[in-house]
């Protein structure tokens, strides 16, 4: 990290980290709030009765929308990381992209049908693209490459992730569900002006981290990325054009080419920063390195991604949902995946600081990342093994999934973050970044054909199978280990 772009070293600390984290740490908190209180709403909005305020459509059709809405946000990054690194510097991307996101939950506000929920998904996911890389980002920013405190600063970090989302369910889900959809989702855009404004009120404490560009457009390249840009966009809208000029513009269309583009941008976007010649030979080894790590971080996403689909599909029509004589809206289930991250954050990250050089290698997180997280599906095989699918499950097994899968998530989520700021080339630091996040966007591409499959009677099955291949996975990862170390440069 260079004297430019470093946070002062002067000012108090929180928690033992640099004090600027707090900005970002709450900024963050609002815009996850904003982004799962749609998302706890979204599918039950998407398949629920029109009379009901719903769009009516089928369980599948909306299981397969929510993936690819989550795919299409997180391939967003790319675009949003490199305007940060090329034109706008990661602070400005991160104001404009939290305006366009609060935009987008105002959109859905409006009962505008399929028109508002497509306009919605645009600025969101343009909003997003241009927020999530690059606050991450900014948090890297905050400490040297030898700094022994990053792990744990992201550990911390990602609890305000998960504060964010532990709070959301409650408050939009339980407005949503019991009130109405739109007050809802208008509640989601109020949280992220909330974090909009904490965020310019704090941004003097990052010093002048992210202020610029790490790697600027020069003069004579901005008409080349104009001309690139626009024939881009003519691209997209005569695909469209011809689509619905043929009759086969629709939504299965469109699902599988998410699908295509998400397992396809990933890989085009390693390749092109393995052959830039701004990427030096250690660089170089280092993203062969992170290469395994990336499929192994798709892998678990595939699990993890299902809490808005499959698993909010099984807390509703699955569910007992009479707790103590309560009758608990499903929403509230997707508070479990943030409740467990709340308690658990804290422990991991003083568990890395106590094992200092003792802690387990990187490759040897993520292996049992992998692990935890398969044996939460294959848990959820349970119910229907015991008692039968028609039977209704008691809430416990998903209390019992979520702590396992986010056990998993500790080993593997915070620390990606963390490995990715460290292996990435100076000259694509934000873009590395939106690629950490394109595994997230491959896994929605994924689940967007996997989630069309589940049903009462293909449950078993589908728990039981998704599960193993996750856990084989890790397996492979765990074996991978002595290879990929030996090409992170250093880098434990």
């Amino acid at each position: 990290m260079s004297e430019l772009t470093k946070a002062p070293r002067s000012e108090r600390s929180f928690f033992g980290q640099p004090r600027s984290l707090v900005t970002l740490f709450s900024l963050e908190l609002w815009e996850r709030f904003s982004y799962y209180g749609m998302s706890a709403i979204l599918l039950y909005y998407l398949y629920d009765h029109t009379s009901a305020g719903g769009l009516g459509l089928s369980k599948p059709t909306a299981s397969a929308l929510v993936s690819i809405y989550g795919s299409l946000v997180f391939m967003s990054g790319v675009l949003g990381g490199w305007l940060a690194d090329r034109l706008l510097g990661m602070r400005r991307a991160v104001m404009l992209g939290g305006l366009l996101i609060m935009c987008g939950h105002l959109a859905l506000a409006v009962p505008g049908g399929l028109p508002a929920l497509l306009v919605s998904m645009l600025l969101i996911v343009c909003g997003t693209g241009l927020l999530k890389p690059n606050v991450s980002s900014l948090v890297g920013e905050l400490y040297s490459a030898d700094d022994r405190r990053r792990d744990a600063g992201f550990s911390l970090f990602y609890m305000g992730i998960n504060l964010g989302a532990f709070l959301a369910p409650y408050l939009v889900g339980t407005v949503g569900q019991q009130v109405d959809y739109h007050l809802g989702f208008a509640l989601a855009a109020v949280g992220m002006a909330a974090g909009l404004v904490g965020y310019a009120r704090g941004r003097s404490r990052l010093g002048r981290a992210g202020e610029e560009p790490t790697n600027p457009l020069r003069d004579g390249e901005r008409p080349q990325v104009v001309r690139r840009a626009c024939v881009g966009g003519a691209l997209v809208a005569a695909a469209v054009v011809v689509c619905a000029a043929t009759g086969s513009l629709s939504v299965d269309v469109l699902i599988n080419a998410v699908t295509v583009c998400a397992v396809l941008l990933p890989a085009v976007y390693l390749v092109t920063m393995l052959r830039s010649p701004r990427t030096d030979a250690v660089e170089r080894s280092r993203l062969i390195a992170y290469i395994p790590l990336f499929i192994g971080a798709v892998c678990y996403w595939v699990v993890n991604e299902q809490t808005s689909s499959v698993l909010a599909q099984f807390a509703d029509t699955r569910t007992d949902l009479d707790i103590l004589g309560f009758a608990v809206p499903a929403s509230w289930f997707q508070s479990l995946n943030p409740i467990a991250t709340l308690v658990l954050a804290p422990v991991f990250a003083w568990l890395w600081i106590r094992m200092g050089d003792r802690q387990p290698t990187t490759p040897r997180k993520f292996a049992t990342g992998l692990l935890l997280g398969g044996a939460s599906f294959v848990l959820m095989a349970g119910p229907g093994l015991l008692n039968g699918v028609d039977v209704p499950a008691s809430p416990w097994w998903l209390v019992a999934s979520y702590f396992v899968v986010i056990c998993g998530s500790m080993c593997l989520s915070p620390v990606g973050l963390s490995a990715t700021t460290k292996l990435a080339p100076r000259a694509f630091l934000a873009q590395m970044m939106s690629l950490w996040f394109l595994a997230s966007a491959a896994a929605g591409g994924i689940n967007a054909q996997l989630v069309q499959l589940y049903r009462a009677e293909t449950e078993i099955g589908y728990f039981a199978g998704v599960g193993a291949a996750v856990m084989a996975v890790g397996g492979v990862m765990h074996l991978l280990t002595p290879w990929v170390q030996r090409r992170m440069g250093g880098v434990r």
